[in-house]
């Protein structure tokens, strides 16, 4: 075994990777940018080192400097984590020329299922059933939208080079295959280097379900399966394992196709086949043995290996540093059986009601609850980045059954408790409350058919309302109640609050130091304080965290006010209509307007590149373009003017 490895990655894989090497006894190095300085990764290894700039450009996607860091440091090996160079083999290549060892596959293998059109090549050959479509090379773009006829709408635009959703693009109709086309190529360009896309037909009742693998370069087996159907985008959202409803002969038949796979390209370490599923069964609902193709190889260990941990008992990074330095495989195939269920969410800061959009922030408070595993990357006080992936956590539960891994996750994300940015805690919430997820019925569209009532916002109560004026005057400190309350005797106070576009007055009214009267929206609610603790109308009070002007309650997932200081409350609020402003920090990878340009509401006028993602910024209404204030290549801020139109009485 080695005596030390550096974690060439940050956040919460690299937190998890220290964490297993921790209780084998195996020293670990860091490697952190700029940004990463004070991180929670740098803090659970032995030794860190400074790589470079913040962006990963200048920075974790700088092999040489990172293996130079493990020379220095006298590691032995280099884990990737995933993301960064984990799927690249020339950095494979170049750790194997070092003397080092790279914990994961050898470069050849990476390199078999790297491009997605070579990989569904060289699994025809193996025999593993593919999904029908064009993987050939040709990319021009008339070639490419004769092949989407041939194979008949709706057909999928993927990166040949993609993963996590990047440069892929549903297109439902012909006319729409050329906008479709020059999007996936443009991202797939950015994430990747590499803008060559493949084209797939599209299975319209389509369920994600991908099977762990596990190989010694010559022999593999599997840890069964997870059902990632739950996408926003391609994006995954909520996995869990097994799949729900899954026939053993199935399970069985997909097993065997992805160990096929793993052993044809002599696969080491962990790894994922990931498989598209007919969820109708042909028309009966049942998985079919024949009613799968696969999708891809993901050469690495994945975001939501957790749920196989916790039905197998495994722990896979564990495993992967057992063979990586020369042990047999941990087990045979037999030996390895399911038990119970497992859940796993990916907790983002995100405003799920704008679109999802990445958000940034220093987290003023983080708790997460007892009961669950949470991998976190982060801690209050720190920040989130927009030079990074805005995920906080993943939330993983487990119980004997789905139902109760489901009710367990429930509990976990209603005792979850962020504040310092915005979060999809509330969205996440809505899916495992679903009725539809609750029963299993699980397919990738699920998400897009009820995005309307998955996206509702919490609404504060009276309740809510006088809590947070009770927290912001002081008072939701048992230490501070009575002098505070004393204090203001006989004198009734009020707190002006923010609640999204609202502004409200609390009228706080002291009658003693045990009891207060609230009252807000022509409603009166009573807090007394009992045994040290405070009960709003009966009800004890939600825990609270008040920072940085912001009162955040902890009900609903979550209530942020903003505490206003009356005098000052007609400055900086609403903002110019007219203008189309960054909603984070990030590129300017395009505009499409121009001075005097008439633009319609939802006209694609600029693109924005953050958080490793591409955004539209849209027209929010018909007008005239009166100034283009940014160009393509710029740097923004968040709240950067870029285009202005004119004032709709300038237009008129």
């Amino acid at each position: 075994m080695f005596d030390k490895i550096l974690i060439a990655n940050r956040g919460e894989i690299a937190c998890r990777v220290a964490a297993t090497a921790r209780r084998m006894g195996v020293a670990t190095v860091a490697v952190y940018s700029d940004a990463d300085a004070g991180a929670a990764h740098v803090a659970a290894c032995d030794e860190a080192v400074h790589i470079g700039g913040s962006a990963p450009a200048d920075s974790y996607l700088r092999g040489d400097v990172i293996i130079k860091a493990a020379l220095d440091t006298g590691a032995k090996a280099i884990h990737p984590g995933y993301g960064f160079l984990s799927e690249n083999p020339d950095f494979v290549d170049a750790v194997e020329a070092a003397g080092l060892v790279f914990v994961g596959p050898s470069g050849k293998a990476i390199r078999a299922m790297g491009l997605k059109d070579a990989a569904k090549a060289l699994m025809i050959e193996a025999g593993v059933p593919v999904v029908p479509g064009y993987h050939g090379t040709e990319q021009d773009g008339d070639f490419l939208a004769a092949e989407a006829d041939k194979i008949g709408y709706p057909v999928l635009i993927k990166a040949v080079a993609g993963g996590g959703g990047k440069g892929m693009r549903l297109v439902e109709q012909a006319e729409d295959f050329a906008a479709g086309l020059e999007s996936a190529q443009n991202e797939a360009r950015t994430a990747f280097g590499n803008a060559d896309v493949l084209i797939e037909k599209y299975i319209t009742a389509p369920r994600h379900i991908e099977v762990q693998v596990f190989g010694d370069g010559t022999h593999a087996l599997h840890l069964f399966e997870r059902d990632c159907s739950l996408q926003r985008r391609h994006q995954k959202v909520i996995e869990e394992a097994p799949a729900p409803d899954m026939p053993e002969n199935v399970r069985a038949a997909m097993g065997a196709a992805a160990v096929k796979a793993a052993e044809a390209i002599g696969y080491s370490g962990a790894g994922t086949i990931e498989f598209i599923v007919d969820g109708s069964g042909g028309g009966t609902g049942v998985l079919q043995e024949d009613g799968f193709w696969f999708m891809e190889m993901n050469t690495r260990l994945q975001v939501e290996h957790p749920v196989t941990e916790a039905i197998t008992g495994v722990d896979l990074v564990e495993w992967q540093l057992r063979v990586a330095s020369g042990e047999p495989l941990p087990a045979a195939q037999e030996d390895l059986s399911i038990t119970g269920h497992a859940f796993e969410v990916r907790l983002y800061a995100e405003d799920v009601p704008k679109g999802f959009l990445p958000a940034t922030g220093t987290l003023t408070h983080l708790q997460f609850p007892n009961g669950a595993r949470a991998d976190s990357g982060v801690r209050a006080g720190d920040v989130i980045s927009p030079f990074y992936d805005p995920m906080i956590a993943k939330v993983i539960t487990h119980g004997a059954t789905r139902a109760a891994a489901l009710q367990q996750m429930r509990a976990a994300l209603d005792e979850t408790q962020v504040a310092g940015t915005v979060t999809n805690l509330a969205f996440l919430g809505a899916l495992c409350d679903h009725e539809g997820f609750a029963r299993g019925d699980v397919d990738t569209g699920l998400i897009g058919r009820d995005i309307d009532a998955l996206v509702v916002a919490p609404q504060p109560s009276a309740l809510h309302k006088v809590w947070a004026a009770m927290a912001a005057a002081g008072l939701a400190d048992a230490a501070s109640a009575a002098q505070g309350a004393h204090l203001w005797t006989p004198l009734k106070h009020s707190v002006t609050l923010g609640w999204q576009d609202d502004v409200f007055s609390v009228a706080l009214q002291p009658e003693g130091a045990d009891r207060i009267i609230g009252e807000v929206d022509d409603l009166e609610v009573v807090a007394t304080r009992i045994a040290g603790g405070w009960r709003l109308d009966g009800t004890p009070a939600p825990h609270v965290a008040v920072a940085s002007g912001v009162v955040t309650v902890f009900a609903g997932y979550g209530l942020p006010f903003d505490v206003i200081d009356p005098l000052a409350r007609d400055q900086g609020r609403g903002g110019d209509g007219n203008l189309i402003e960054a909603p984070m920090p990030g590129l300017v990878k395009a505009v499409f307007a121009e001075p005097g340009q008439e633009v319609k509401a939802g006209d694609r006028l600029a693109v924005l590149e953050a958080m490793k993602m591409e955004h539209a910024l849209l027209a929010a209404r018909d007008g005239v373009v009166a100034e283009v204030l940014a160009a393509a290549d710029d740097q923004v801020e968040a709240g950067a003017a870029l285009i202005r139109l004119e004032a709709e009485e300038d237009a008129a």
